[in-house]
């Protein structure tokens, strides 16, 4: 044995050096439920730490989307670097469609330290007949082409089995399941299969896109149900898929509304004029401070909160 080795197990034994722990989501003055960041299936604005850090920099916590699969383990790492990020995943095929392992994988690399539930987002690529307003660029020579389509429901109009048995599993796991972009049947069928299940979240991702199709009057009776929050997205508005009464309405009226960015787009507004769009857009639809606050902060958390 040399003099050295004493040294070296003394080194290796030495505490790490201490990490920066990010801001409480209770603590943040909002939470954006749904950001775009790169690698996704698109090309996008951000990384997870330059969107957290800007997140940061306005007190907020963002939740990171991609249609690729999980972006659990990138939250995680930004989290490590003392970033109020956390996480979801998209079941597109590409990422092993319903398969509650992938669910299982992302839950444990988004770990417990955030407080707050994974958001699983059902399948976000249909092959339904819909032309993006927005200008798009695949983030790989392997997505020319698109991905391969996937849906809730079979041809007879039916939840798959698969889905059932993923909503029935998510009871026990910490999770928020999403709508993704169903249609507008698909999404009333998974409400009436979320109550019968007694499944305590279930979101409707972006309802006023046009492949789910629904407005405001058709949400005061899809989404009563106490388990289920209506996700409102600036970007339906800034495509104009949405009409600005609409748009209005769902901010104004509906219970349980969570208020979200949908961007990540270079072809879009960053993150700091969002906030700014916002606020006007937010007066302009006269709410409350008490309602603002409830939108953008309470109804997130109380959805995401483990």
């Amino acid at each position: 044995m040399t003099s050295a080795e004493p040294t070296e197990r003394t080194t290796a034994a030495e505490p790490a050096a201490e990490r920066p722990t990010p801001q409480a989501p209770r603590d943040a003055r909002f939470i954006d439920v749904h950001y775009h960041v790169g690698p996704d299936a698109y090309l996008r604005r951000h990384t997870a730490v330059t969107a957290g850090e800007v997140y940061a920099g306005h007190d907020g916590w963002v939740v990171l989307k991609n249609h690729l699969g999980s972006t659990a383990a990138q939250a995680w790492e930004a989290r490590m670097q003392g970033l109020p990020v956390s996480g979801s995943i998209v079941l597109n095929d590409l990422a092993g469609g319903f398969d509650l392992r992938a669910v299982e994988q992302a839950v444990i690399q988004h770990g417990e330290d955030s407080g707050l539930r994974l958001i699983v987002h059902l399948p976000t690529v249909t092959g339904r007949t819909h032309r993006s307003r927005l200008a798009r660029t695949p983030s790989h020579p392997l997505l020319a082409n698109g991905q391969r389509p996937l849906t809730v429901a079979d041809d007879n109009h039916v939840l798959r089995p698969e889905v059932r048995e993923l909503l029935r599993a998510a009871r026990d796991l910490p999770v928020v399941i999403s709508t993704g972009h169903a249609d507008g049947n698909e999404v009333r069928l998974l409400v009436d299969e979320a109550v019968r299940l007694d499944l305590p979240r279930l979101m409707l991702n972006q309802p006023a896109n046009p492949m789910t199709g629904l407005a405001c009057k058709d949400l005061v009776e899809v989404a009563a149900a106490e388990q289920v929050w209506t996700e409102q997205t600036a970007l339906t508005r800034l495509l104009e898929y949405q009409d600005w009464t609409d748009f209005a309405d769902v901010l104004s009226l509906l219970p349980r509304v969570v208020y979200s960015s949908d961007l990540g787009q270079p072809s879009q507004m960053d993150i700091e004029p969002w906030l700014k769009w916002s606020r006007e857009a937010f007066d302009r639809a006269g709410l409350t401070p008490e309602r603002v606050a409830e939108i953008t902060h309470a109804e997130p958390l109380k959805m995401l909160s483990l």
